[in-house]
């Protein structure tokens, strides 16, 4: 599987769409602002550009895609305004996949400018300018000693592909079988090894590129799913659902065990190691925190009381919204209702035990 051409979030605005269904995501990018905004004021009281280039790696679409340019314009803004200087002109760049939804992406921006023009006193383009950047944040993308400032949010945990050792190359089974991710409980240390190999690879070519492309001392903040190793992994009942869909004759044992997520949710001293290993950058912060899977059905129905299946169909969705494109391309798009609806019934049990959140990882790195 080439995850690239394979791999997006679901597009446009329905009721599917990654638009309506990424509060996990925007959550992250909420609890991530703090970091930003330190990053930033750093990085401009460190000889006041006149101008500062950002990419926000893994934008998506929707309503998050331009969250992190608006939080880096106020911070710019609040930092300027303190200091009595005109803010620098930001070039923001917009990267993903791409398959990701850009159409949708290009259309909304002008309310997002104009967004800027009300709210925030831009009366003209000249101090943001925003491009797309297709491609993948796995390879180079930008110029040499090019950029500022590189932001990624829920995204790094995305590997560049499956680890070869679990499947050959015709397809065939090797490890890992009847299970799609690092399983806690029943995935063998091989399994676990062949994915942090992979993660290890991917995070070091990440690092490499970004030292290339950033400035001296240019900064990067990232925030991406980890792992503490007391939380079921939400794909986990994923496998559970795939499995039961087995028993019942509506999936092939074959289809099942030669499939595999391209994700790796790594542990904080992982991620230390790697960099630390690749040499490039000092850690200015290297922490987690936790998210609730059901954040956005949470923070919607503040003092009333949960309906679980709501919560849990909420849940579902965003999980669709990330993930539908590698179902329905290996287990074909018929069964792609049947197989959430079953998820949503799995998850709403896990949620009534008291469980179900991410260990989501906030990293604020300096380039030497």
């Amino acid at each position: 599987m080439q995850v690239e051409q394979v791999l997006f979030m679901n597009g446009g605005e329905g009721d599917n769409s990654y638009a309506n269904n990424s509060a996990p995501s925007r959550e992250a990018t909420l609890k991530t602002k703090p970091l930003l905004h330190e990053s930033l004021f750093d990085l401009y009281c460190n000889g006041f550009p006149d101008c500062i280039r950002f990419t926000d790696m893994g934008c998506s679409s929707g309503p998050n895609a331009f969250l992190p340019t608006l939080q880096v314009i106020e911070a710019l803004d609040t930092i300027c305004s303190r200091l009595k200087h005109k803010p620098p002109i930001l070039h923001a760049f917009l990267n993903d996949l791409p398959g990701n939804d850009f159409n949708t992406v290009s259309k909304s921006l002008p309310s997002f400018y104009e967004r800027l023009k009300t709210e925030r006193g831009h009366d003209d383009f000249g101090s943001c300018f925003i491009a797309a950047a297709p491609g993948s944040f796995h390879g180079r993308l930008f110029p040499p000693c090019f950029l500022n400032l590189v932001y990624s949010s829920f995204c790094l945990h995305w590997l560049s592909r499956v680890p070869k050792e679990l499947v050959s190359e015709c397809g065939i089974p090797l490890l890992n079988k009847r299970n799609v991710c690092v399983a806690k409980t029943c995935s063998p240390s091989s399994v676990h090894k062949a994915y942090l190999d992979q993660f290890e690879i991917d995070f070091t070519s990440f690092l490499k590129f970004r030292s290339e492309e950033l400035k001296t001392e240019g900064r990067m903040v990232l925030n991406f799913i980890g792992n503490d190793k007391y939380h079921t992994g939400v794909f986990e009942l994923m496998e559970m659902v795939l499995n039961d869909m087995i028993y019942e004759g509506l999936i092939e044992v074959s289809k099942l065990e030669s499939f595999n997520f391209p994700m790796y949710n790594p542990c904080v001293e992982e991620v230390r190691q790697v960099i630390e290993r690749e040499g490039s950058f000092n850690i200015h912060q290297l922490e987690t925190s936790h998210i609730s899977w059901s954040v956005g059905y949470e923070n919607d129905n503040k003092g009333l009381e949960l309906n679980e299946h709501a919560r849990a169909k909420n849940v579902a969705d965003n999980i669709r919204a990330v993930s539908e494109s590698l179902l329905a391309n290996h287990f074909g798009s018929a069964i792609m209702d049947d197989l959430f609806h079953r998820f949503t019934i799995k998850i709403s049990a896990h949620l009534e035990m008291g469980l179900g959140a991410y260990t989501v990882l906030f990293i604020y790195l300096i380039k030497k």
